[in-house]
């Protein structure tokens, strides 16, 4: 919470991108004040933070699609095993980075953001359930994993961080069909993994 006092209740895309502004402050921001700023206890608003991360400017830090997959991954390992809350170690809670790039990032995607919660409404809430919940987990270390080789690929991570940022949205807002799209979103992805398997085996470093 900032030194104002505002918590803004993250239901939505518009409320995480304001949450993640009002609830943050200073030059710079570590994982654990997002993770602070939005709410740490439900998985939904975490996922939809992290995808909102993998498809926004601030992936332009180096090695970034990396390190938010390798969060990503984490967290939806815990959503298999039905852990409570989630969890992460301390040194993936304590990376920081610039402020402005957070804010920029909101700044660019708020109109979209109303666009988007427009669409979405409570429906098929059984699909935001377990086990149904378990599956998205599952389908988010996927996610995750095709990250890591997309990675070498110019936007090549935006469709597996788009499939979060959906499942994030859809546990978030308990709508179901949003959790369909996502899974079609990484069907989509891994079809370009397979189309671009011999390149991306060519530009791997090891």
């Amino acid at each position: 919470m900032n030194r104002q006092g505002t918590k803004v209740p993250v239901t939505n895309l518009r409320s995480l991108l304001h949450s993640l502004v009002l609830n943050t402050e200073g030059d710079d921001v570590t994982v654990r004040q997002l993770l602070t700023a939005i709410g740490r206890r439900a998985y939904g608003p975490v996922l939809l933070l992290l995808g909102f991360i993998a498809v926004s400017p601030l992936t332009v830090i180096p090695g970034a699609n990396w390190f938010v997959a390798t969060v990503t991954l984490i967290f939806a390992l815990q959503i298999v095993i039905g852990r409570k809350t989630p969890w992460l170690p301390k040194r993936a809670l304590d990376f920081s980075f610039k402020r402005n790039l957070l804010v920029q990032g909101v700044g660019a995607s708020e109109k979209y953001a109303y666009m988007v919660d427009a669409l979405v409404r409570p429906r098929l809430h059984f699909l935001t359930e377990a086990p149904f919940v378990q599956v998205v987990g599952l389908i988010c270390v996927l996610a995750s994993l095709i990250t890591y080789p997309l990675g070498l690929v110019p936007l090549g991570p935006l469709l597996p961080g788009l499939t979060v940022l959906l499942f994030g949205l859809g546990l978030t807002a308990r709508d179901g069909v949003v959790v369909l799209l996502a899974t079609l979103s990484l069907v989509a992805a891994m079809f370009i993994v397979f189309h671009m398997l011999p390149q991306l085996i060519g530009l791997w470093p090891f």
